[in-house]
């Protein structure tokens, strides 16, 4: 008797999981970002939301939830009712930084989010004022090296991957540099052209400054070189082993039905070989799509969390 009941109750559910998945989505769709309007965050979220909108036949309404790294607006979609009507844009330090940064989380980054797809990636630029006496990569490590006191970078903010990806450099190549974190990329971008610091990493914002003279770029920090500055050398082609890669991706509550995770999966898939989605990445500085398998993106999240945290753990980046 309990085996027969127990049976019923497993076809039920499948039954129940089935017919929601066939009727999603009937009515609008939230995704949560956990930045303001405007920015670089933003603009990637919305512009595949316009794409789940078309492919889904329901409106994909973007609500901007700026606040700890983004942990407000992940923390509020890991609360959602896992029904496939919460969506969470998850840009790489929720999961990779924030959890070793942070004093509290009030959410698990892998039990609470589950990854459905990954959306974009970018890489960073290294550049330097052109007062700095080295023109290509190998020249600003030797510089570096024997520069006392330390040549001063700059951060978009402490523990940003700005941040992060220049102390990794620190220690891979072996230099001592002085950090001198501020209040987002334009204030440092604008520091940097003003000779106030030597270098810094910048994201797609930077690649015009770099392509107008008013700093030198040295280096981006893929596995291949930038599309967006493809004259300029990986530092991993100088340097084996060093990577620092930007990605995004999207993310919902645990417990949503697998035939709905399946659904945008595939709707986020059409999406990222469009021509259209591409050039308007390419475009805004965002970088390019970011296409590769659930496990293959499972696998980066967690490398990534791991590689972070032994690196952050080892600078003592600590936010309240």
């Amino acid at each position: 008797m309990i085996k027969r009941t127990l049976l019923t109750a497993l076809i039920f559910a499948a039954f129940v999981t089935g017919a929601l998945a066939q009727s999603y989505p009937n009515r609008p769709i939230r995704l949560i970002v956990g930045y303001p309007p405007g920015g670089a965050v933003d603009l990637i979220a919305r512009l595949y939301g316009q794409g789940l909108s078309i492919r889904l036949g329901q409106p994909v309404v973007v609500e901007n939830k700026p606040g700890s790294g983004s942990n407000l607006a992940a923390d509020l979609a890991a609360k959602s009712a896992p029904d496939g009507y919460t969506l969470f844009h998850g840009p790489d330090n929720v999961f990779m930084s924030n959890p070793h940064i942070y004093r509290s989380m009030p959410f698990d980054v892998f039990k609470d989010l589950v990854p459905v797809a990954s959306v974009s990636s970018n890489q960073l630029v290294m550049a330097v004022h052109p007062s700095v006496p080295a023109n290509d990569f190998r020249a600003f490590v030797e510089l570096a090296k024997n520069t006392r006191p330390p040549l001063f970078y700059a951060s978009i903010g402490n523990g940003s991957q700005h941040h992060l990806a220049m102390e990794m450099l620190k220690q891979h190549v072996g230099i001592d540099l002085t950090h001198v974190p501020y209040r987002g990329g334009g204030p440092a971008a604008i520091a940097l052209v003003a000779g106030e610091v030597s270098a810094m990493f910048g994201g797609g914002s930077l690649v015009p400054t770099v392509h107008s003279g008013k700093v030198r770029g040295l280096a981006s920090t893929g596995t291949v070189r930038n599309p967006a500055t493809p004259e300029l050398p990986t530092i991993a082609e100088l340097y084996p082993g060093y990577e620092a890669l930007i990605w995004h991706g999207l993310f919902v509550p645990a417990g949503v039905p697998q035939p709905i995770i399946e659904r945008l999966r595939g709707a986020i898939a059409e999406i990222l070989v469009e021509p259209e989605f591409k050039k308007r990445l390419a475009d805004s500085g965002s970088g390019e799509p970011y296409i590769t398998t659930p496990d293959a993106f499972a696998a980066r999240i967690k490398g990534d969390y791991e590689k972070y945290g032994k690196l952050i753990r080892s600078i003592g980046v600590k936010i309240d």
